[in-house]
This record gives C-alpha cells, structure tokens and sequence, in this order.
C-alpha cells in the first residue's frame, strides 16, 4: 500500500466526482459504524466494505486511521452547525433551543468514543478539537441568546450551563444504555427549568 497518497492529490478529470462519491460513502460508513460499536472496535476493512469500496480506496483518502477519526468528527460538527443556521431562523426560538440540545445531546452520546480517542492522540487542545468546541459553543449561545431575546428562555441562564448539562446527560445515560428513552425524558425535564413561560 502506498500511504504516500493522499486526498490532497486529486484524480483528473471526470473521475474527481467518482472520488467524492468514494468520500462521501467512507465518511457514512465510518459515521454508522463509530455510532454502533465505538471508534476502536471497528476495523477499517469493515468500514471499506461497508462502504462497497476497495481498502486502497480508503487508504487513498485517510492514509492512517487517525485521518478519518478526524474527518469523521469534523463531518459531524459541520453538519450541527448547518442545523443551527435553520434552527437560528425558525419562527419559535424556544423550540429551537430545545431542538439544538437534543441534537447536541445525541452528538455527544454517539460520538463519546470517537471523542475520547481523538483527545487521546491528539489532545483537547489540538487545532481540530478546538475549532469543533468554538463552534458548538458558538451555536449554542447564539441559540440561547435569541431564544432570550425573545422571552422563552429565563434570562439568567449562561451558555455554559446548557453545555455542562448536556455533557453531564451524555455521562448519566451512560450508565442506563439500556433504556433509550431517558436522555429524552431528562432533557424534557431540562426544558421545564430553563423556559421563561412553561408550555410556550
């Protein structure tokens, strides 16, 4: 295998839209997989296969499986902040609050494995875990700040709150894997405490 190859040297022509394809396919592959079983019980023959493409294939976009550990959390970060951009715009900001939480929530179970492995190589401080925590921050005041602005939310409430409580969910539901349905009765609970006018 020749891991000199790498994404940054693209094929010519019309089979550059045969490698995004190819990309696209690993990154989902490795997504589900992660999500099921960890992101150190899975090999990358399986993530391949999964993916229906050949491991030269795979080696040809992440050279080494720490590569795609880091696409694979960066993937997932930008598509949080995609959602925020839609939720910063929907009609009722309160909803949208909760609806970001759940969906941070569920990050944070899914990828609890795929994060620790990349603090553990590359540290929490590295470039990516901080750009990642810049813009789950970023979302997440921005968010509760307009779901204030509009009097949903009570005011005294800090970005950072809402961040630990959503980590401390992740830990808790942890311990009961069994029961799928208590990070949702958790973060209805949580609702409860944070709205302004209860039921809006």
């Amino acid at each position: 295998m020749n891991a000199s190859v790498t994404p940054s040297d693209p094929p010519a022509g019309p089979k550059r839209a045969d490698a995004r394809r190819n990309y696209e396919l690993l990154i989902t592959a490795a997504t589900r997989a992660f999500a099921e079983r960890g992101a150190d019980d899975v090999s990358l023959e399986e993530i391949a296969r999964r993916a229906g493409v050949g491991i030269g294939t795979l080696y040809r976009h992440f050279p080494a499986r720490q590569n795609l550990l880091e696409a694979v959390y960066k993937d997932q970060v930008d598509g949080l902040e995609v959602l925020a951009g839609k939720l910063l715009v929907s009609e009722s900001p309160g909803e949208a609050l909760g609806q970001w939480l759940r969906a941070f929530a569920a990050f944070g179970r899914t990828k609890r494995s795929l994060s620790a492995a990349l603090v553990a190589t590359i540290g929490k401080d590295s470039a990516l875990m901080s750009e990642c925590s810049r813009i789950l921050r970023g979302c997440t005041e921005a968010l509760l700040a307009r779901a204030q602005e509009a009097g949903a939310v009570r005011p005294e409430i800090q970005p950072h709150d809402l961040i630990r409580i959503v980590h401390g969910l992740i830990v808790a539901t942890d311990s009961a894997p069994g029961d799928t349905a208590q990070a949702d009765r958790i973060l209805d609970l949580m609702m409860g405490g944070l709205l302004a006018h209860p039921g809006r």
